[in-house]
């Protein structure tokens, strides 16, 4: 969610490069379950206890963001830049500060929602830029814009050879002022044919969920990341899918996103139970998934580098359950809970408060879960011959 060298310094990065920098950026445990307040107020919390190895409680990090914003703005001077010192200075890993459009740019994408024009894109060996998606309804498809055409420029910039997200950065354009309605020049080519389309950004749906089926009968659920709505997605695809057989749960390249979905993801796999604790202040907090779910049915999760936070909550407590059997790579090991705090300026700082663990009481922070099977390499052919090996529950 893809440069994930970047990820400790999210702020450094622009809005609108990928989506999976605004999700690693923030977990957002307390804000999901309401036990955080609004970044519309100034936080007050307890200075109870530190998280390992800081050098100050959560707490009093945040005020000290707070006050550094608040005297730079007496001062005349920038409280963002002030507030992203400060942040700096605590060595809090995922802390970051966000400008105020910014902010709504990632509670959009937290809703499921994106301002664009509907392009997915891939850098080919010779640096080319091929299409590899056209979003149904967006301008792009409009356009006649076609999976395979060559993306050649952006508003006049040549993309050869530059990293996907800095070519989709240039598509979604600065949070600032690429609102939906503001236009946006694109150079393509399609065999030999080369022409110039503007579009017109739209407020689009990030389809986070999707199934598939596989010749064996075995049901994917693919899930990107958990924005609102996901896990019930999650829970209709399992409703719906063959009595019987077997569901590989794709978390491959999910960079997170709200915990509840995770927890109504979980809930469609287990009867109640534990899904993670976590603590915020030193308050131990625990979620917990709806009684009802299919704890029968063959399961395995897919994983990789690139499954985070939300999504490595999800994947531990199916692992502790013994509910199902996780295959690929060591996921990325992002497992602490962020609370936001609005600065003088309308800006927002995101600062480290505690941290989740698995029902068996793993931490997942710089950790990451370790698959039951490790492979890099095929693994969705590894996943069925596992789900072919559990056999038929009935």
């Amino acid at each position: 969610m893809s440069g994930r060298d970047l990820f400790c310094q999210p702020r450094r990065i622009r809005r609108g490069a990928a989506l999976t920098l605004l999700f690693a950026s923030v977990f957002v445990a307390g804000a999901a379950t309401g036990s955080f307040p609004d970044p519309g107020r100034k936080t007050t919390s307890s200075p109870s206890s530190a998280s390992s190895g800081d050098r100050s409680t959560p707490a009093s990090d945040q005020e000290e963001v707070t006050e550094a914003a608040e005297k730079a703005m007496a001062d005349g001077k920038s409280p963002m830049e002030a507030a992203e010192r400060a942040v700096s200075r605590s060595g809090d890993r995922w802390g970051a500060v966000y400008s105020q459009g910014e902010y709504e740019e990632f509670e959009e994408a937290l809703d499921g929602q994106y301002t664009g024009v509907g392009l997915w894109a891939r850098r080919e060996s010779d640096g080319r830029i091929e299409v590899t998606r056209v979003q149904s309804g967006s301008p792009a498809a409009a356009a006649g814009i076609r999976k395979g055409d060559l993306l050649r420029s952006v508003d006049g910039e040549k993309v050869d050879g530059r990293p996907v997200t800095e070519v989709v950065s240039l598509l979604r354009g600065d949070a600032e002022d690429a609102a939906a309605g503001t236009e946006v020049s694109l150079g393509l080519q399609r065999g030999t044919r080369a022409w110039s389309e503007t579009l017109r950004r739209a407020l689009l749906s990030t389809d986070s969920v999707t199934v598939s089926k596989l010749a064996d009968g075995v049901t994917v659920i693919k899930v990107d990341a958990f924005t609102k709505g996901a896990g019930d997605l999650v829970q209709a695809a399992v409703a719906q899918a063959p009595q019987g057989s077997g569901i590989a749960l794709d978390l491959r390249g999910n960079s997170g996103g709200l915990v509840t979905e995770a927890v109504t993801a979980a809930s469609a796999f287990l009867d109640g139970g534990l899904v993670a604790t976590y603590d915020v202040d030193g308050d131990q907090r625990a979620l917990h998934a709806e009684p009802g779910g299919d704890t029968t049915r063959p399961l395995v999760v897919l994983v990789d580098g690139g499954t985070m936070s939300a999504a490595e909550l999800l994947t531990g407590a199916l692992q502790d359950r013994g509910r199902a059997v996780v295959v690929g790579s060591q996921t990325f090991g992002k497992g602490s809970v962020q609370m936001p705090s609005r600065l003088p300026d309308g800006s927002v700082a995101e600062l480290t408060v505690g941290h989740y663990r698995t029902p068996s009481g793993r931490g997942v922070d710089g950790q990451g879960i370790t698959p039951d099977l490790d492979v890099d390499a095929k693994a969705m052919e590894q996943a069925e011959t596992v789900l072919s090996g559990l056999g038929d529950p009935s």
